[in-house]
């Protein structure tokens, strides 16, 4: 299994980025697929989730309306495209197979700040 990600970056708050995950080593379109994310200093928190075939996600509170989640099955990669970034939004996020995290790829760094 091989979980990479990318797009992270340093964003005023207001801002917005899209992150992508590519996936091998498995078969992706078979796998319910999520975002969790780490900020400094905390444990890992789950953001958000996306059925087999996309037809249905789910998100943390504090995301919702603000962060979308897709996939391409076809691609065998994972998006999560983030609107109205806050500081709170600052951390590594990681895309995973599982909505703990526990098998997840290297991560990508988001770092929202003015």
């Amino acid at each position: 299994v091989q979980l990479v990600e990318s797009g992270g970056d340093l964003v005023q708050p207001g801002g917005s980025l899209r992150l992508s995950c590519v996936a091998s080593g498995f078969t992706f379109s078979a796998w319910e697929m999520s975002w969790v994310r780490q900020a400094p200093g905390k444990g890992l928190e789950w953001v958000s989730s996306v059925s087999t075939h996309g037809t249905f996600s789910d998100y943390v509170a504090s995301v919702k309306g603000r962060f979308t989640i897709s996939r391409d099955n076809a691609k065998n990669t994972l998006y999560l495209q983030m609107n109205s970034l806050e500081t709170e939004d600052t951390a590594v996020y990681y895309c995973a197979t599982d909505r703990r995290g526990e098998r997840r790829g290297q991560g990508t760094q988001v770092t929202v700040s003015s």
